[in-house]
């Protein structure tokens, strides 16, 4: 008996961000391909890992947005986790074995103290059990072969770890976190460090990333709610492209500098210097790209394409007219 021909599924071009509300007990690749899947997206990449053993908001990319992933790689992020102390494991989480029991005889004084310690800059050594790249080769696959390799310390920045209930009796002490850091900081190493000052030891027990680069969980789907949903429905969570350029000046070009500047042209204005900036262009309003300001010029580093404004304009349902102010954006870039 022969199997069933797959049925090849339609792509389409997608632009925008879905904030998705990654579950517990899958890699964040595989909720990227699901994702993309029930969006039939054509291009998709998601902004950061969270272990299989994490859950909360993982905003996924499509299209153009892809070109500006790396902004919410490089953000602050929000994580609320739970340290069980008493208990080292080998992979500092529920994962893995125990290697270490002991009592729990802190005090509350003790825990407020050395949670203020672990405020600013810390020194962290990157776990084995993590993604991170020695000679070509994850960590983790040393981890899973055995091998322990050196690791440099890294600096990172806590800038904000609030006590949110603690536990210090009864058969699962533990404490309950809520941790504002810096790009990549390891909440497993800063669990298991934390246990280890307060002389009893600890792991994760969960963990769940509520925010990222001013995005929130609360804003996010599940991917048990996208699979309900009409697939146009789908389309309307996907938020525009610039979401992940709200945290930068907005400057707004008209359409013979908007089409320049979108050739690669520097633009001449009477702008104050600026590191980074979002550029749109006006009539009707559509995000160029990134670029920066230096002495009066607007110089472009980061940019869509014709065909990806044109798009992308059509997917935000102002098609009747974006036809003709794309094909102005055009002609100014040749």
């Amino acid at each position: 008996m022969t199997a069933p021909a797959r049925v090849r599924v339609q792509r389409r071009p997608v632009h925008g961000v879905l904030l998705l509300d990654k579950p517990l007990g899958i890699s964040s690749n595989q909720a990227l391909q699901k994702a993309k899947w029930l969006l039939r997206a054509e291009k998709a990449g998601h902004t950061g890992t969270l272990d299989p053993l994490a859950s909360g908001i993982l905003p996924l990319c499509f299209g153009a947005a892809t070109k500006f992933s790396q902004l919410q790689l490089e953000a602050d992020k929000t994580y609320e986790t739970i340290v069980r102390l008493g208990v080292n494991t080998t992979t500092a989480d529920a994962e893995g074995e125990v290697v270490q029991q002991r009592p729990v005889q802190c005090s509350v004084g003790q825990v407020v103290q050395v949670l203020d310690d672990f405020m600013g800059t810390i020194a962290q050594l990157p776990p084995m059990h993590s993604a991170l790249k020695k000679d070509g080769k994850a960590l983790y696959e040393y981890a899973r072969e055995g091998e322990t390799v050196e690791r440099e310390v890294r600096r990172v920045q806590i800038h904000a770890l609030e006590l949110l209930s603690m536990q210090l009796e009864g058969d699962a002490p533990h404490l309950h976190l809520r941790v504002v850091c810096s790009k990549g900081t390891y909440i497993r190493t800063l669990g298991e460090d934390i246990g280890n000052a307060l002389g009893c030891g600890g792991h994760l027990a969960m963990l769940r990333r509520v925010a990222t680069g001013g995005l929130n969980v609360a804003d996010a789907v599940s991917l048990e709610q996208l699979e309900a949903m009409p697939e146009e429905q789908r389309l309307q969570l996907v938020q525009p492209v610039e979401t992940l350029l709200q945290a930068f000046p907005q400057l707004v070009l008209p359409p013979d500098d908007a089409g320049r500047f979108l050739s690669g042209v520097r633009r001449r204005g009477a702008w104050a210097d600026t590191k980074a900036v979002a550029v749109f262009g006006d009539q009707p309003r559509a995000l160029l790209g990134m670029g920066h300001v230096q002495a009066g010029e607007l110089i472009p580093d980061r940019l869509l394409s014709v065909p990806e404004i044109q798009q992308i304009l059509q997917q935000q349902a102002i098609a009747p007219y974006a036809g003709a102010a794309v094909a102005r954006l055009s002609r100014a870039a040749d």
